[in-house]
């Protein structure tokens, strides 16, 4: 099979394509022939060697898939050949989804909602497993309640907006003008031009001084030392980003304020629970871009880029057919 092999720390140009043989899978264990996978920072920051302890080169990374159970391993009964699913491979443990196939437990695999094409469903298993998280696991977001979603077009932001309105809260988000009517698309309420305003003014003057119920960071720098300042009492922040530096969080004690540090997690459960939304209509992926596996490093690249023009993910079509 094909794969796209990470074969040092770097840029863009560390991966190389590569025939490897074809995975086998094991009891338990499900071979999907991949479709279309996707890229998040998380990808990038792998490549680059933040995480150099918990990756070992050569390697095949990635971290979406949606694809087509070719063959099942003994002991499977969730899946048989043919079933169209999607899923994110188990993060550090194991090869990832740049690759024709790949071999997953069948624990963590959910059946594609039949409403997404395979390059949308690939560019939400771990934005939307995130987000889930991130907003009814950790954060506890409720029906009436206020939520401030920083990066509102990115991947991960776009989809916050959606399950955040699903669960009922009014949403503030931060973006760029050019990407208001995108946010508004998405379901954003209050749109915060970060470029030109500051959000906790903004905040304020939107709540009358209260502050929001939860601050969701996917941006980081000092988003976490303010956001005790845009927040209400007894609010939460849960923040997906690596903490780069120390952070000053006395107003976070002020306020009563809960921290939450996201590593998703993977399994069925919120799979499943994404696709009760995408088929109520409540929840839908944006792919702002599409790129072969050949063209990987360009993708890479592109995301990278701080001004890259991007609403919402990059799909890489590992199925020619599906390449526009």
């Amino acid at each position: 099979m094909k794969a796209m092999i990470l074969t040092s720390f770097g840029g863009p140009q560390s991966f190389e394509l590569r025939e490897v043989p074809k995975p086998v899978p094991q009891a338990g264990q499900v071979l999907v022939r991949v479709h279309a996978t996707s890229i998040n920072p998380l990808d990038f920051q792998v490549r680059r060697g933040d995480y150099a302890d918990l990756v070992q080169l050569p390697t095949i990374t990635g971290h979406d898939v949606s694809g087509v159970v070719e063959e099942v391993g003994p002991g499977v009964t969730s899946f048989v050949p043919g079933d169209e699913v999607w899923y994110t491979p188990q993060i550090f443990d194991g090869p990832g989804s740049y690759a024709e196939y790949h071999v997953a437990s069948e624990s963590i695999v959910g059946k594609k909602p039949a409403s997404l094409s395979h390059l949308e469903a690939a560019t939400l298993t771990l934005v939307g497993g995130t987000a889930w998280e991130a907003l009814v696991v950790r954060a506890g977001l409720r029906v009436g309640e206020s939520i401030l979603v920083h990066g509102g077009a990115g991947g991960v932001g776009h989809v916050a907006i959606q399950l955040a309105k699903a669960i009922g809260a009014r949403v503030f988000t931060t973006v760029r003008e050019e990407n208001f009517e995108f946010a508004r698309s998405m379901g954003a309420d209050v749109l915060i031009d970060y470029t030109t305003e500051d959000y906790v003014e903004a905040v304020l003057r939107e709540t009358g001084g209260r502050g929001v119920d939860v601050v969701f960071d996917t941006i980081g720098g000092d988003t976490l030392t303010r956001s005790p300042d845009a927040l209400a009492q007894l609010g939460r922040v849960v923040s997906i980003v690596d903490i780069a530096k120390p952070q000053n969080l006395v107003q976070a004690w002020g306020k009563n304020a809960s921290y939450h540090f996201v590593f998703t997690r993977q399994n069925r459960g919120k799979l499943d629970e994404l696709s009760a939304l995408i088929e109520r209509g409540q929840l839908r992926p944006h792919v702002g871009a599409v790129y072969s596996l050949a063209d990987l490093a360009l993708a890479h690249a592109r995301l990278e880029s701080p001004n890259n023009g991007l609403k919402g993910k990059i799909a890489i079509a590992i199925e020619p057919s599906l390449l526009p």
